[in-house]
């Protein structure tokens, strides 16, 4: 431990699951906890912060088979996805790990043994909703159909988003899979339950959740946990059946830890690959009777998992508590949840790619951040306004306006008889009060005070006006005393805003030529032993082009180009022989049948190909004649997703509309909408053509047509 570190800390962030990329809201979170961990560390304490991908559960194992990979090969590649973002977002984890790991597993199994040993777990038969397709037991987020409360179709298994209600997904009216479309059968399975409802686990909840600095979680802690001898909690179904990505229960052969089982001791298990890196005690840290902190910042749609659950489970198994958990609120963007339609569905890797610099994005929701448990929200036009104004126009604008003076008259060397100057005090009685607000996670109180002391710097240089000092040689030892105040003020603001953008503070001191600044820093001025370098620009202003080009990035297009066709739409335009199966939605052809002619030459595809193609049963409920078409209809396809879908089909020239209404028909349900001349495309129907070489009259069109039983919505493979 460095000698001046007088507290330890282990630091983390919730987990961000492995099957999508990182977004401005995920990011709310780590920079809230990386400004914290930075002002830690710039106190001299030994502060660690720790994190790691989420890898395990059905989402991640349906989406790398969708994606013709294996779990752990998209895990993968995700996590260095994630890593680049949050490399470029300045978060700085001393380790970012993945639960997929061996030590994760060690301590999930040792974590579940210790909880049975106490005599916490138990088993029980209970009936779910199973997916006699897939044959795989559904979670409640796999299950739609329509709300028992107010019949709102196509609602989630466990809630319902537009009255919303909670209820059993086997309460939901006309269930169905949302993998594979069938009608879910109920079925019985053995499960593993942590026994939450022990007298033990309730005692501890109660002593525990007034540890908790929020008063929004402690009240509802203690709305889950009811009053006392209630028994409201209920016990926590830890285990799920295969198939499932995940780790393996040591004593139960065929059972799955639940993902939320090994997720928070993903904390630990990151924490214990730095500790084998560094050669540091893990056991010193996590045993029940350290002296180490720990705290962790997540999400308040996941304060049940991390209150309840987590605590208890680590209480028994012989594990310190957290000191603390810290919930955030949501993001909005312009005053509305995210959205792709509207672009402000914004990925890290757009903002990036935009050549937006991300600590202007840290600075904003610095700003609004605060200690509660609320959400903030992004206005792209305050956005623009703030940064613009506040670290251009006020803070890097008090060097722009004095720096190169001191260069180019003073040899860059301040006057160090101006450093008690009273501007000067004061930013030295303030910044203390930053770093406070820092500590107590009241970010936005930290940042306006920082911003007021750089009005008061700006105040001082606007009435000693440099410019005109430097015109008048009678002025010359005034000019080096303003510039010395100036940039001298401009380093103790620094220090005030390092937390925020840890880069630009990094050039600032380059251009300074001081060492790394921390907060006892406050109390070494600069000195005219080390001279001030020539000013050059530290940070741009925002152009409002940039947001517009940001919000294009991130629309959720519905035209396809031409030029770049899907997998599926490559491998159609191949198509062409005897027997071929052809794709009639308006693009071109699908690859061909399995009965192709012996004399074909295209390359076989493997099964991984054949699976980005997402095939689906889909009933026709309406058909038209295109006017102005002569090869086109118009369907209305059901495919039980609780809307219909528009479909142009070049098959006018084999049915009638009024033949197709009513038939069941096969579609590919994942091709990318199409804008065409007469609207959008969003997928395309199969049928059967006959081939070049065939007598006119024997030419033709047949769609292609499911077998009896099948049901809209059903996947075909």
């Amino acid at each position: 431990m460095p000698a001046n570190a007088s507290r330890r800390l282990l630091v983390t962030s919730a987990l961000p699951y492995a099957n999508g990329p990182i977004h401005i809201g995920h990011l709310v979170e780590y920079i809230q906890t990386d400004i914290w961990v930075r002002m830690h560390r710039m106190h001299g304490h030994e502060v660690y912060y720790c994190g790691a991908d989420d890898t395990h559960g059905t989402p991640v194992m349906l989406r790398a088979e969708k994606e013709g990979l294996t779990p752990k090969q998209l895990v993968e590649r995700v996590w260095t996805e994630h890593k680049r973002d949050f490399d470029n977002f300045g978060i700085s984890f001393d380790n970012y790990y993945t639960t997929d790991s061996p030590e994760n597993k060690a301590l999930s199994d040792s974590t579940y043994l210790a909880l049975r040993d106490a005599g916490l777990i138990e088993t029980r038969d209970i009936e779910q909703f199973f997916d006699p397709v897939r044959a795989m037991f559904l979670p409640d987020r796999y299950i739609k159909g329509t709300c028992p409360v107010c019949a709102a179709k196509d609602q989630y298994g466990d809630s319902c988003e537009v009255c919303g209600s909670t209820y059993d997904p086997t309460e939901l009216k006309d269930p169905y899979s949302v993998v594979s479309g069938a009608t879910p059968v109920r079925k019985t399975s053995t499960h593993y339950f942590f026994t939450l409802s022990d007298p033990r686990c309730e005692s501890f909840l109660r002593e525990w959740v007034g540890k908790l600095a929020q008063p929004e979680a402690t009240n509802k802690m203690r709305e889950w946990l009811g009053e006392e001898g209630d028994n409201k909690l209920g016990d926590w179904d830890i285990s799920r059946d295969a198939p499932y990505f995940g780790f393996e229960i040591p004593d139960a052969p065929g059972k799955y830890f639940y993902v939320w089982v090994d997720a928070p001791l993903g904390y630990y298990a990151s924490f214990k690959n730095l500790c084998a890196q560094r050669g540091m005690d893990f056991d010193e840290w996590v045993r029940p009777d350290t002296t180490t902190e720990q705290y962790h910042f997540i999400g308040k749609d996941i304060l049940r998992f991390h209150t309840l659950f987590w605590p208890a489970m680590l209480q028994f198994s012989g594990h310190r508590t957290p000191t603390n958990v810290f919930a955030h609120g949501f993001l909005t963007v312009d005053g509305q949840k995210m959205s792709k339609s509207r672009g402000t569905f914004i990925t890290a890797s757009s903002f990036i790619d935009t050549g937006l610099n991300p600590e202007w994005l840290r600075y904003y929701f610095a700003a609004k951040l605060n200690s509660a448990v609320e959400d903030i929200d992004l206005s792209l036009d305050d956005f623009v306004a703030r940064v613009n104004s506040d670290i251009v126009g006020k803070y890097v604008n008090i060097a722009s306006r004095t720096a190169n003076f001191l260069v180019k008259r003073f040899d860059g060397k301040v006057l160090d008889t101006v450093m008690s100057h009273p501007l000067l005090q004061k930013l030295r009685d303030g910044i203390p009060q930053v770093a406070a607000h820092y500590e107590s996670r009241e970010y936005g109180r930290a940042v306006r005070l920082v911003m007021e002391l750089a009005d008061a710097v700006n105040g001082f240089v606007d009435s000693a006006k440099p410019w005109e000092q430097a015109k008048d040689d009678s002025q010359t030892a005034a000019l080096q005393e303003t510039c010395s105040i100036s940039l001298e003020a401009f380093r103790l603001l620094t220090i005030g805003l390092k937390p925020i953008m840890p880069r630009l503070a990094e050039a600032v001191e380059n251009l300074l030529g001081v060492a790394p600044l921390t907060w006892a820093d406050v109390a070494r001025p600069l000195s005219s032993s080390q001279p001030v370098s020539p000013y050059k620009h530290l940070t741009t202003r925002v152009d409002t082009k940039q947001i517009e080009k940001l919000l294009e990035a991130n629309k959720d297009s519905l035209t396809t180009e031409a030029a770049k066709p899907t997998a599926a739409e490559a491998a159609a335009k191949k198509a062409d022989g005897k027997g071929k199966a052809a794709a009639t939605g308006g693009a071109p052809a699908t690859a061909k049948g399995a009965a192709a002619a012996d004399d074909e030459t295209d390359p076989m595809i493997t099964i991984d190909d054949f699976m980005r193609v997402d095939l689906r049963v889909a009933r026709i409920v309406d058909c038209k004649a295109v006017e102005g078409s002569t090869k086109l209809l118009q369907l209305s396809l059901d495919l039980n997703e609780g809307r219909l879908r528009n479909v142009f089909s070049g098959i006018q020239s084999a049915y009638k509309p009024e033949e197709l209404v009513g038939r069941l028909t096969v579609v590919v349900a994942n091709l990318a909408p199409r804008k065409m001349k007469f609207g959008i495309s969003e997928g395309m129907v199969l049928s059967a053509a006959g081939s070049k070489d065939q007598p006119a009259e024997g030419r033709g069109l047949w769609v292609l047509e499911p077998d009896s039983g099948a049901q809209p919505g059903m996947r075909i493979g």
